[in-house]
């Protein structure tokens, strides 16, 4: 069930109920109306935009837990969410990297033309998956994982609709060592004026890949990790999890569905309630790995809305920026500088750690 209210801002919040219908609770907190100077600037050497967001140096930064923003409010205190409880909410970020709406360009030095710039136009939200603030993703009962992967969909709709929207992506970043600002439970949603990089770079390869051989880049990733298995480390009827021979870093895992599909709308019912378990073992395999909680980022890889979506290929991915119980992976002058990865630790060795920590926690 879906209620949408304004926050105090403007700034839009929709409930998602899993049982009823909740009465519209009222913002009482006085907020300015949210404005924001975002712009894109060409990168001509790489062909690529970045984002120039300066507001974002004021967002909150690692609140004790009696100051987190994504709590339930209470009589004493008003959060974003002006609801007592709930079960998942998403509402506008309040220091967006894209935004609607008129954005105003700040001036350049004086004699600065030089510089290719537009306004940062698409939007960003924040999606809340628990009330419970000590919670996480992996401790989600199924139903509420169910409602999550809904909500994906609900949102990646309604964003497709934005004008100037080229591109939905649904992410998860958790840990401080990942960089996370806020350590409730919640992902994000970035509706871009562009297709990313990365993606058009993929949907490239797939092309060249398909002119080749007549056949899709990801299925055949799919099929030459099935048949040799030693990477799997999980898999159901509809879905696979493993690990590429080709990745970066030192803990990555795929999931794929067995069937090629743009984006999670495309999915049917069994694949949905499949993806569900199966993405929520991946993660409870993560935490068991080294029997803490480890910093993570989920991204949903969804096909572009107006390119590329015969190429194709809905899949998740999975990564941690930790490479033992006590060491991290840092990006350092060849991956930074050269997008040239080094990865630690083999991929067979970690699918099998991963595979065997996913295992337990099905036994358990």
């Amino acid at each position: 069930m879906k209620t949408r209210i304004r926050l105090a801002d403007g700034r839009e919040l929709i409930y998602f109920d899993e049982k009823a219908r909740r009465r519209e609770e009222i913002d009482r907190r006085k907020l300015p109306k949210l404005e924001t100077a975002i712009e894109l600037r060409h990168d001509p050497l790489l062909d690529a935009e970045v984002v120039i967001a300066s507001h974002r140096q004021e967002r909150t930064y690692l609140p004790p837990e009696d100051e987190c923003p994504l709590c339930p409010s209470t009589v004493e205190r008003s959060t974003e969410i002006p609801a007592s409880d709930y079960d998942v909410v998403v509402f506008e970020n309040r220091f967006p990297s894209f935004a609607t709406g008129s954005l105003e360009l700040l001036p350049l030095p004086e004699g600065d033309t030089e510089v290719a710039r537009s306004s940062a136009h698409g939007r960003c939200e924040v999606v809340c998956f628990t009330s419970q603030h000590d919670s996480s993703f992996a401790e989600l009962p199924l139903e509420r994982v169910r409602t999550v992967v809904d909500v994906w969909i609900d949102r990646t709709a309604e964003l497709s609709a934005v004008a100037g929207v080229e591109q939905v992506f649904c992410f998860e970043n958790r840990g401080e060592e990942i960089g996370v600002t806020l350590h409730h439970p919640h992902g994000q949603i970035y509706a871009y004026p562009f297709v990313t990089p990365r993606t058009r770079r993929i949907l490239e390869s797939a092309r060249c890949h398909r002119d080749e051989t007549g056949r899709n880049l990801f299925a055949d990733v799919l099929a030459g990790e099935k048949k040799a298995r030693t990477r799997i480390v999980a898999e159901g009827d509809l879905w696979t999890a493993f690990v590429p021979a080709f990745a970066r870093w030192p803990f990555e895992v795929h999931l794929y569905p067995n069937r090629q599909a743009p984006d999670l709308a495309a999915l049917n019912g069994d694949e949905l309630a499949e993806l569900s378990r199966l993405y929520r073992d991946v993660l409870r395999g993560f935490d068991r790995l080294f029997d803490l909680r480890m910093p993570y980022i989920a991204a949903v890889h969804q096909a572009p809305l107006h390119s590329g979506r015969d190429l194709s290929y809905l899949h998740l991915q999975v990564f941690s920026s930790r490479r033992s119980p006590k060491k991290l992976k840092y990006l350092a002058a060849s991956e930074s500088a050269m997008n040239v990865f080094i990865n630690d630790v083999r991929p067979e060795e970690a699918a099998q750690m991963l595979r065997d920590a996913v295992e337990r926690g099905r036994r358990q």
